[in-house]
């Protein structure tokens, strides 16, 4: 099982993906903590992004792509996995797209945790003022401020990811304000009603023959005789043009109209001279 799950900071991404961790046996992608490993780790891609992440700079979606095709290819990862953080622009949805066709493999489904923005501000004032209350320590980056220009960010670079896969017909929206076991429930019932892609082109496997009709195997056999009719007349017609009007009379036993022409002389030259005889 290949997923996405789509939401803005503060909807949850987190939690309802450990869980489906646990659940399907699939393994949790962070482009992120998968950045940092290849740094420590002093990998070419870490050697190469290591001053880029140090300013604190966004890593070029080629590079963020390369490493999520590395990372796919582990075993750990070919019964499934859940991408978090990435992709975040509609260009890296497009090359992680292309990456994912080249290895015959696809997505299985995005899932959109949609929130209400209001209420995620609400939420994480409730939070933190509750984890000073217990004396723990909040990071900087996590007040209601930093969450307005991250939800800003949200809304320019990963919203428009929503109408891009809803295009590709893989988009599922579920109610990330619920609940969280009721947003686990929900997302277990989208998933279990998914077809799968495997399920999708076993109809174009199947062994058995197409039907053909009986009109179409006597198509051929119909084609033939017609092409075959010329042929016949057009060895036929040599035969018939000897038979011309004398060869029908010579048949007939009638002589020539020039070969008799000769014998009506003779004819008439004994006549004659018999006449001639009895004048003398």
């Amino acid at each position: 099982m290949r997923l996405i799950l789509l939401g803005p900071p503060g909807a949850g991404k987190g939690t309802q993906a450990q869980r489906l961790v646990a659940k399907y046996g699939i393994v949790q992608l962070s482009t992120g903590d998968m950045l940092r490993t290849a740094v420590n780790a002093g990998t070419p891609i870490g050697r190469q992004v290591a001053d880029i992440m140090a300013r604190g700079a966004l890593c070029p979606d080629e590079i963020v792509v390369d490493i999520v095709e590395a990372r796919i290819q582990e075993p750990d990862a070919r019964k499934g996995f859940i991408l978090d953080g990435f992709p975040r622009t509609v260009p890296q949805a497009v090359a992680l797209d292309r990456m994912l066709r080249k290895h015959a493999v696809s997505l299985d489904a995005v899932i959109e945790l949609r929130v209400d923005e209001a209420a995620l501000l609400r939420r994480i004032e409730t939070r933190i003022a509750e984890m000073k209350a217990r004396g723990e320590a909040v990071r900087d980056d996590d007040n209601a401020d930093a969450l307005r220009r991250r939800l800003i960010a949200f809304r320019e670079q990963t919203a428009p990811l929503i109408a891009y896969y809803q295009l590709q017909g893989v988009l599922r929206t579920v109610d990330g304000m619920a609940p969280i076991p009721d947003v686990t429930e929900a997302i277990d019932k989208v998933l279990s009603s998914e077809p799968q892609p495997a399920k999708r082109s076993k109809p174009a496997k199947s062994s058995e023959a197409p039907k053909v009709t009986p009109a179409r195997r006597a198509k051929p056999a119909a084609k033939a005789r017609r092409a075959a009719k010329p042929r016949a007349a057009a060895k036929a017609r040599p035969a018939r043009k000897p038979a011309s009007k004398i060869g029908k009379k010579s048949v007939q036993g009638t002589a020539p109209p020039r070969k008799a022409a000769p014998a009506r002389k003779a004819t008439a030259a004994k006549r004659k001279g018999k006449a001639g005889g009895r004048r003398r």
